[in-house]
């Protein structure tokens, strides 16, 4: 009964379109209220969700992104891969999908590379012929690439959440995002063929190749710094994060010598406003899991998906498809809080292996992203592309198949996201 109360009084605050950390908070006190429950634990439970050492990456990681995309690296980096890669059909967008995966080693989050990227892949794709529709399409796709490639915030709030190994599930996180590249990338071809997509105007020199190479250098090194710190064991996500931090104002000052003062606090202000966000999500989304949790849900939730079958490969596919349905409505990382303390004992208990698991959920989410009607990246692409929201969503649709595979490969074959995290255990 109490969480039935929790669950309506939470959908009908949604549907008045309060924010989402509002519905979650506000929820949980009127349950608590309505059955009695120890006020004092409000503000315990919000305060101490966000007392996690892992939780810290999340405001350094946001605060790298933004530095680094102030100091103009993300336009060299475009400008590097696009010779490479440009002269081909379709090569802006192939282009676009490679700097994503770039990009995701230091950014951690979808709507941070839509940010930085969006706006340039947009524009240049328009420039060059491609309808507006693919565009932003393939925008949103690459996009996805960003929170399963490490460093990823979704992950790292899933394995606070689920009591993983952060590590290794950013590990984990690594050959799946390289699979998401790929069939993309090959999305791209096929569609280059049957569309006649332009190619770039761009010839590729070797020497301005070269020159251009030595000068993303510096950005390119960023990701390869982060990866093999976490591989080596030298860092945690933590320390790793705030290595990332530092890195950024380095080659920001002294080598592109972009960054002063006064980008350097509007950075600091941008990574505020957005850690607030997120972090006041975690601390209500903690309370709402609490009051979920004293109802046994997440029991009955175990006993009822262990009923269903002990194949984990059945399980997983009920997840896939109860997440898939829940990104439609729900903020990604409010999912994540709310759903993962609750499948994920009957999961483990089944044998599904937890790295596996977040990888699963965390890409079913980010899916989620480029599904109405509270898609994030389709918003967000509609404001920077200033189209309709209706057009966005019928750009999105084609690339919804590659993302859909990597899914079923990822779901199917486990060795996808633990053989490399068991390599270098």
């Amino acid at each position: 009964m109490m969480s039935a109360t929790l669950l309506i009084l939470f959908l009908a605050m949604m549907i008045i379109r309060l924010p989402i950390a509002v519905c979650l908070g506000l929820s949980s006190a009127v349950v608590m209220i309505l059955f009695n429950l120890p006020m004092t634990v409000l503000a315990q439970r919000t305060v101490n969700a966000l007392d996690s050492t892992p939780l810290l990456a999340v405001p350094l990681f946001i605060f790298a992104a933004n530095l680094l995309s102030l100091s103009g690296v993300t336009n060299h980096l475009f400008e590097l891969v696009r010779m490479m890669v440009g002269w081909i059909r379709g090569g802006t967008a192939q282009v676009s999908v490679l700097v994503s995966l770039i990009f995701s080693g230091v950014s951690g989050a979808a709507l941070a590379d839509i940010g930085a990227l969006g706006a340039v892949q947009i524009k240049m794709m328009r420039k060059q012929g491609y309808s507006a529709e693919f565009a932003s399409g393939i925008t949103m796709a690459a996009a996805t690439i960003g929170p399963i490639f490490p460093p990823s915030i979704p992950i790292i709030i899933f394995a606070s959440v689920a009591n993983v190994s952060a590590v290794k599930l950013l590990i984990a996180g690594i050959v799946p995002a390289v699979l998401i590249t790929a069939l993309l990338m090959l999305q791209v071809g096929v569609m280059a063929r049957i569309y006649k997509l332009p190619r770039d105007e761009v010839k590729f020199n070797i020497a301005a190749f070269a020159r251009k190479f030595v000068i993303s250098l510096p950005a390119l090194a960023a990701p390869v710094i982060l990866i093999g710190g976490l591989v080596s064991g030298y860092f945690g996500p933590t320390e790793v994060a705030g290595v990332t931090v530092a890195y950024a104002l380095l080659i920001g000052k002294f080598i592109y010598r972009q960054l002063d003062l006064k980008r350097v606090l509007t950075a600091a202000r941008d990574s505020v406003d957005a850690t607030g966000s997120v972090l006041f999500i975690v601390s209500t989304a903690a309370l709402f899991a609490w009051v979920l949790t004293m109802d046994r849900l997440p029991a009955t939730a175990s006993e009822f998906l262990l009923g269903l079958s002990s194949d984990p490969l059945v399980l997983l596919l009920i997840v896939n498809v109860l997440l898939l349905v829940v990104g439609m409505f729900l903020e990604s990382i409010a999912a994540i809080l709310i759903i993962a303390p609750i499948i994920t004992p009957a999961m483990t208990a089944a044998g599904v292996d937890p790295l596996q698991l977040g990888i699963v959920f965390v890409l079913n989410l980010m899916i989620g992203l480029l599904t109405p009607p509270v898609g994030m990246s389709l918003y967000m692409v509609s404001i920077i592309a200033k189209m309709p929201l209706h057009r966005v969503i019928r750009g999105a649709l084609p690339f919804l198949l590659p993302l859909f595979l990597s899914l079923l490969a990822v779901t199917c074959i486990p060795a996808i996201s633990i053989w490399l995290p068991n390599i270098l255990d």
